[in-house]
């Protein structure tokens, strides 16, 4: 199904000739990226550019062409988009996700990470339940798998630690309290 949306998206882009001079493969990689997000399989940027030719700069630039010229519906990326995914990547509970969710969506919605990406975001929640868990996971687990840098993780989660009691959903169960968490 994603592929028949994806190539539909790119005959639309194609014989509406609005993105002349772009390479095909850019202009495939971004209806690849766009279908992804249609079909509620959100990807990041940098796995688009992992199984493509072109850079991430040019792809980025064919998404927005593309979502201009052709009216095309994309929903926000949320933190919740990615979690399931990264955490299952990385062999974490369910209790555990359910944490990182919950700890993501109230730092979002308490704007203690104005201006992160949802992904930063994900990941620095991942990172702040797994230390708070008995499986911890590294910031560089973490950022192998969600493909941000180990600082971006360190960024986001110093927003967020100095409220981290009224992140964590009230029936998760500490293996290490919230005091005792890294301070970055």
């Amino acid at each position: 199904m994603l592929i028949l949306l994806e190539f539909r998206l790119f005959q639309k882009v194609h014989v509406g000739k609005n993105l002349r001079g772009r390479s095909n493969d850019a202009i495939a990689s971004a209806c690849l990226y766009i279908s992804c997000r249609q079909e509620g399989v959100p990807r990041t940027f940098k796995e688009i550019v992992a199984v493509s030719t072109v850079s991430k700069k040019e792809i980025g630039r064919c998404f927005k062409l593309i979502l201009k010229a052709h009216d095309t519906n994309v929903e926000v990326i949320t933190t919740g988009d990615f979690m399931t995914r990264f955490c299952g990547n990385l062999g974490l509970s369910r209790d555990i996700q359910r944490a990182a969710t919950t700890i993501a969506k109230r730092a979002v919605d308490k704007d203690l990470v104005p201006g992160r990406s949802p992904i930063s975001v994900a990941a620095a929640a991942i990172y702040m339940a797994s230390q708070a868990s008995s499986d911890k996971k590294s910031q560089r687990e973490i950022s192998d798998i969600a493909g941000v840098a180990e600082v971006t993780i360190k960024q986001s989660y110093k927003l967020m630690i100095p409220r981290a009691a009224e992140l964590f959903n009230e029936n998760f169960e500490f293996a290490t309290p919230i005091e005792n968490l890294p301070a970055s």
